[in-house]
């Protein structure tokens, strides 16, 4: 016993002086992202470098850290110097506690100042008049498909994506006080209440189900009452200071939502592992479509995404439209718009279609 003492003294010692270590060398970082930042001056955020920055550090790890949680203490020793010289502001679709501030705080850490907002319109009119300096909105989920709203507003918007994050949505069961005893009511989102339908027939068949505007909005309200329920994930617990009774209580474990980052200013150099999205629309003739993805597989372009919607109105003048019924596509493809076969394919695509827009070239997500 008293060598098992002896010897947690000595490993405790060794942490402390690492400890040390590891707290100058944070702050002679800070001393130079500062400098940097002095010479930027005010252009104190790069996605491209902050992505190359991360996918080294997380190619060097040897563990037994994983590479997920090596990135983001990375990210937020970033999002901390970041904010010595100025925080960034970032608006996203609100209330506090729902996925996309998760989203967001994994893309900008917890030193950036986030910004709430009631609908993804509010988050892209933030970001337009510079109220907020980026903005994070949903575009896809891997069960529901597209978020038509931020697809459609993408349409007219003169803002950039200049970034992507993907985020695992795992539900999990709230309440109040701990354990299951007289829960009368289960709050969530609806879409939500569905993907966890197998879990809560199974284990809460007599517990009434309340459709809410958000999961947030459940914890808020599992928060002022012992008897409910919630579903929402782990921000929320944590805003609202809710018990997490079951964790990944959702039937589909791969559910997945994908965010893109909003702002201003784009992205101009390759961090050389990128992606590109644009929106393009097709003449109303046979092969229009065709032709205009014959320049991708030409020049070894691979597509990642392919998703129609109808033009909103003031679009239809441009495209010359007769009719309401025209469509517009949204394209994912692997490169940024500078990379050669990139340039080349979107050049070809520009002489075919009758409307193109580049919405922006942005590093792949990290992790």
């Amino acid at each position: 016993m008293a060598e098992d003492i002896q010897q947690l003294a000595v490993l405790r010692g060794q942490i402390d002086a690492l400890d040390t270590q590891v707290l100058s060398l944070i702050n002679q970082r800070a001393l130079l992202a500062q400098a940097i930042g002095q010479l930027k001056q005010g252009a104190v955020y790069r996605a491209e470098r902050e992505a190359q920055v991360l996918r080294r550090i997380g190619d060097l790890n040897q563990g037994p850290l994983p590479r997920e949680t090596v990135v983001q203490l990375f990210r937020e020793i970033m999002s901390a110097c970041l904010a010595l010289e100025r925080p960034l502001s970032v608006a996203y679709l609100g209330p506090q506690g729902t996925f996309t501030q998760s989203a967001s705080i994994r893309q900008f850490g917890h030193a950036a100042t986030q910004q709430p907002c009631v609908s993804i319109d509010e988050v892209f009119r933030e970001v337009e008049v510079g109220n907020a300096d980026y903005g994070v909105v949903p575009v896809e989920n891997s069960t529901e498909g597209a978020v038509n709203r931020t697809l459609d507003l993408l349409q007219t918007t003169p803002l950039h994506l200049c970034g992507e994050i993907e985020l695992r949505i795992h539900q999990s069961l709230l309440r109040k006080v701990d354990g299951m005893l007289n829960a009368a009511v289960v709050y969530s989102h609806a879409q939500s209440l569905a993907q966890c339908h197998d879990w809560l027939s199974l284990h809460l068949p007599g517990v009434v189900q309340v459709a809410v505007a958000s999961n947030a909005e459940a914890a808020r309200r599992a928060a002022e009452d012992d008897s409910a329920l919630a579903i929402a994930g782990e921000q929320a617990a944590e805003t609202y200071g809710l018990v997490r009774l079951h964790d990944r209580i959702e039937d589909e474990p791969d559910n997945t939502t994908r965010f893109v980052v909003i702002a201003r200013n784009d992205v101009s150099q390759a961090s050389g592992s990128d992606k590109t999205s644009l929106l393009m629309a097709a003449p109303n003739k046979p092969g229009a479509i065709v032709s205009l993805l014959e320049p991708f597989r030409e020049h070894g372009v691979s597509l990642t995404k392919l998703e129609s919607r109808p033009a909103r109105h003031s679009l239809l003048s441009t495209l010359g439209a007769a009719s309401p019924w025209e469509y517009v596509f949204f394209v994912d493809i692997e490169g940024h718009r500078e990379d050669i076969p990139v340039k080349l394919a979107l050049q070809a695509i520009t002489t075919e279609a009758n409307y193109v827009k580049i919405l922006g070239s942005y590093p792949k997500r990290v992790v």
